[in-house]
């Protein structure tokens, strides 16, 4: 099989000829592996897919210091709070639609297609809508308001899923054979809010979502998101990515209850690759392949990122494993060391 063929067999919960190799956001150690670009970086690792290439919108604070577009407060690349409170704050925090042309290099985006064009081409990135409203209102305004004035916050997800509809349209017009959306929805023990209120307030905005693309959605969420995995599978994503093992999901668990109407990524614990031991990372690698790999339906990824802070000869070895495991071969790929 290609590995566009392999990724959209799993995503169709059929078996592919092996099990695909999809991590979704994978540029942290671009540089210190010696590779030009992100997208090299999928293919250089082993992956099955290639992240399109996209970019903030022009003049955005986002991960700087200031209030972005999106009413979001950042100091130091860091997220520290929200400030839209009011429908005029929602006016102004609000981009018009059309400009999601502007976070999309057309000419890059085509050159990355040009250069793999077996792979499968997708577009990944965190703006769910709610994410995007929580983060938005900062936390504890947006929990408040919930209760206190659901109409506000329906309008505000109501915004956030018009942008994501528009941003993800121009992705699949660009190219994209899969959408990743991050909107994140749990700590380790819980979701962040209950399933009857996610039922009434996001599940509608997941769908229409779905309804608006013409590609698989695959839902990206970190935290205990099990009681939400219901929700998932009715707002019609084709797959969950995280499945996080420190807040407490068992990839075995979660196969045996939603495997037939979810494909299930990710699972390998990021923390391994946050020390020093190999040989755990191969047997969470092993691990996540036993429980996952047979009878189709699994894409083989971390439970979250490869992310700046992880150990670089780890992140080696989780990738060496995969292809070990997977393969049965070795990577032609060394960590750069100048």
């Amino acid at each position: 099989m290609l590995p566009r063929e392999r990724v959209m067999a799993a995503l169709r919960r059929e078996t592919p000829d092996r099990v695909p190799r999809f991590e979704v956001w994978i540029d942290a150690f671009v540089d210190e592996f010696g590779l030009p670009d992100t997208a090299a970086a999928h293919v250089t690792f082993g992956q099955d897919s290639v992240l399109l290439p996209s970019r903030p919108l022009p003049g955005s604070r986002a991960w700087q210091s200031g209030v972005d577009e999106f009413g979001r407060v950042w100091r130091n690349g860091q997220y520290a709070d929200g400030v839209v409170d009011t429908a005029a704050d929602l006016a102004r925090y609000s981009p018009a639609l059309e400009r999601v042309t502007e976070c999309f290099d057309a000419a890059a985006t085509e050159a990355v297609r040009r250069r793999y064009p077996d792979h499968c081409h997708f577009f990944g990135t965190h703006v769910g809508p709610f994410q995007a409203a929580y983060l938005a209102m900062g936390m504890a305004r947006f929990m408040l308001r919930l209760a206190d004035d659901p109409a506000f916050v329906t309008a505000l997800l109501d915004a956030r899923t018009e942008w994501a509809i528009a941003l993800f349209r121009q992705a699949v017009a660009l190219g994209a054979e899969v959408i990743v959306m991050g909107d994140d929805a749990g700590h380790r023990h819980a979701p962040l809010i209950s399933p009857a209120m996610w039922r009434r307030f996001v599940l509608p905005c997941h769908r229409r979502i779905v309804a608006a693309l013409p590609v698989p959605v695959i839902w990206h969420s970190d935290g205990n998101i099990l009681p939400l995995l219901p929700p998932a599978i009715e707002a019609g994503f084709a797959g969950v990515h995280g499945l996080e093992p420190g807040a407490g999901i068992d990839l075995a668990t979660v196969r045996q209850q939603y495997g037939d109407r979810l494909a299930l990524l990710g699972n390998v614990d990021v923390r391994l690759l946050c020390g020093e031991d190999a040989a755990a990372v191969r047997a969470d690698v092993a691990r996540s392949l036993a429980q996952g790999g047979p009878g189709g339906g699994f894409l083989l990824s971390t439970c979250n990122s490869i992310f700046p802070g992880m150990n670089p000869a780890m992140v080696q070895a989780f990738f060496d494993a995969q292809s070990e495991l997977i393969e049965g071969s070795g990577l032609a790929f060394q960590r750069h060391d100048d």
